[in-house]
């Protein structure tokens, strides 16, 4: 029987690329689709499968040698003459779906560089989170994604770099805080380069294992912006003017959001940053504006306030982070408005001139002056969703005024084999929803049944007191017309607050007036984001005020102030002389 050369398929523009790993040697058996080779480029890891069974005969490439569409990598003995017919070499990922998953007629899927079961356009926690659990799932994923490295804003200019930050200043502020107590600490002296390169590094590590993760799991990563071209194809470049043409069967959009840019503003001065910029802490200005007291703001306002920088806040709203109740958010407002230079509320910034003596600004209502001079504006006045920049319209996907993509339960768009999660489905625009959303997409896009349908997506800002809420908030249960109880544990009465010297927390309870089943949550304190899971549990679960009553937590502990705050409500509470609880 004739060997059979097996060559490089079509892997797109890509040439002269490295092989990475050899899977098989002389004398092996091998089964269609057997990874032979993995290659890697600075763009793409791609593994390239046996086209047909036989045995390897002898394998013409080592690790380090560098290939290209047509290189000669292995010559196999089939195993017969009637063996099954091979697979284009062109389609160097395609494998066909089962049946109770979406896929379209053979005629649909068109020629290409590449071919994917399920493509993922970004790699956050919503992206990375749908590409490895359809790879779990049996498919061959290609994902997509503009940075050379995954993890998305979340991982790479967000949540964790922000929380590296935030830890540090809470290291500043605790010893400070302690000098009331007997314990004198001097001024730090703060390292700049090395804080910087420390957050670096708790970052890379996560990213690191991502690509581990990708890798063990045969995902197939391009780097580079792209758009659909149309239902089932979307174009890559990586911009160098190389280009890819995806083929799929099945997409999920995971392409997020970006920070909004406020008008008005001096364009190109290095001096107006947003989050991505601030948390690149190229210094640390004298006196910083922060537009926008919302939780990326505040996060902001804790990590520079602590590192030396005179805060100023301005905020539009008549409240600081708007979305939990004005109870919650007090104490942190009492505490920052002492340590803070100025918190202007219900004032607007409606020009900023740029000088060499720093950047002027002109206030309007509330009781800030006129004007002002700062060394830095923070703009962090919320994020929009990307989906304008995607080329949607050219697969038949409908995106809405705002770049938000509508989707059902199965987050499905309107287009029934294309899904979408995350900040682009709509609010709230968090990582951990994102993750859970992308693993039903990858979930019903495989073939398996499977809905989002979550009780709560709980919310945390991680500024010092920490805010975090999760359920119904007083204000929401007023608009919606539910009768709710309440009850609020103040830590004043913590014992372990008191021992960390911060008993400025508040732990706040919503209840059913009428089935006494938990419906809402607050709590503002330190560590109060590692509170609320207790309570999104829950409410997922439907417990009422006994269950938490009853449940023993232990002594002494923060988590200890949910449970007196249902004691609080079912009027048995000891640690507290409550009157008769009241119906809101």
């Amino acid at each position: 029987m004739t060997p059979i050369e097996i060559r490089i398929p079509a892997i797109g523009d890509f040439e002269n690329v490295p092989v990475i790993e050899v899977h098989v040697s002389p004398g092996q058996e091998l089964k269609r689709d057997d990874p032979i080779v993995t290659l890697e480029s600075d763009k793409a890891t791609m593994e390239v499968p046996a086209p047909e069974a036989g045995t390897v005969e002898a394998v013409h490439v080592k690790v380090g040698d560098r290939v290209s569409e047509g290189s000669l990598i292995l010559t196999l003995a089939p195993v017969r003459a009637d063996a099954e017919p091979a697979l284009p070499t062109a389609a160097l990922t395609e494998a066909p779906a089962p049946a109770s998953a979406p896929q379209p007629s053979p005629a649909a899927v068109p020629k290409s560089d590449l071919h994917a079961d399920v493509l993922v356009l970004g790699a956050g926690p919503g992206g990375y989170t749908a590409a490895f659990r359809a790879a779990d799932l049996g498919k061959k994923v290609v994902l997509v994604e503009r940075f050379p490295v995954l993890g998305g804003v979340c991982l790479n200019v967000g949540c964790i770099p922000s929380k590296a930050l935030l830890h540090a200043a809470k290291v500043i502020d605790d010893a400070q805080g302690m000098s009331a107590h007997g314990l004198v600490f001097s001024r730090p002296k703060i390292d700049i380069d090395k804080l910087r390169s420390w957050k670096d590094g708790v970052v890379g590590k996560l990213v690191g294992g991502l690509a581990a993760l990708a890798k063990k799991r045969k995902v197939v990563v391009l780097q580079g912006l792209g758009k659909f071209v149309s239902p089932h194809e979307f174009k890559v470049a990586d911009g160098g003017g190389s280009e890819i043409l995806v083929s799929f069967d099945t997409a999920i959009i995971a392409a997020g959001s970006e920070a909004v840019a406020l008008p008005g503003m001096p364009v190109g001065d290095t001096r107006i940053i947003d989050s991505t910029d601030a948390l690149e802490i190229t210094d640390v200005p004298k006196r910083l504006l922060i537009i926008g007291a919302g939780i990326i703001g505040l996060e902001m306002a804790t990590v520079y306030h602590a590192l030396g920088s005179a805060v100023t806040v301005v905020e539009m709203m008549d409240q600081i982070i708007q979305e939990a109740d004005r109870d919650i958010v007090a104490p942190l407002l009492k505490r920052i408005e002492k340590r803070y230079e100025n918190i202007y509320l219900k004032t607007k910034v409606v020009k900023v001139e740029a000088s060499s003596a720093g950047l002027v600004v002109h206030f309007e209502g509330g009781r800030a002056p006129a004007t002002d001079t700062f060394d830095k504006i923070l703009v962090a006045v919320g994020r929009k969703p990307n989906g304008h920049s995607i080329g949607a319209d050219a697969a038949g996907v409908s995106v809405d005024e705002h770049g938000f993509i509508p989707v059902n339960g199965q987050m499905r768009t309107n287009v029934a084999h294309i899904f979408a999660v995350g900040d682009i489905v709509g609010q709230p625009m968090l990582a951990h929803k994102a993750s859970h959303e992308a693993k039903v997409a990858a979930e019903v896009a495989t073939g398996l049944k499977s809905a989002f349908d979550a009780r709560v997506i709980p919310s945390v800002a991680y500024t010092d007191p920490e805010v975090a809420w999760a359920g119904l908030t007083e204000r929401e249960a007023r608009a919606k017309g539910v009768k709710i109880g309440k009850g609020v544990f103040p830590w004043a009465a913590s014992g372990r607050s008191l021992s960390l010297g911060r008993d400025d927390g508040v732990t706040k309870v919503l209840f059913d007036a009428e089935t006494h089943r938990i419906v809402g949550c607050g709590v503002v304190g330190i560590n109060a984001g590692e509170l609320i899971a207790e309570a999104a549990l829950a409410i997922e679960m439907g417990a009422d005020a006994i269950d938490i009553a009853h449940t023993i937590h232990p002594h002494p502990t923060l988590s200890e102030t949910f449970g007196m705050a249902a004691e609080a409500f079912e009027g048995t509470i000891t640690d507290l002389y409550a009157p008769k609880k009241q119906t809101a």
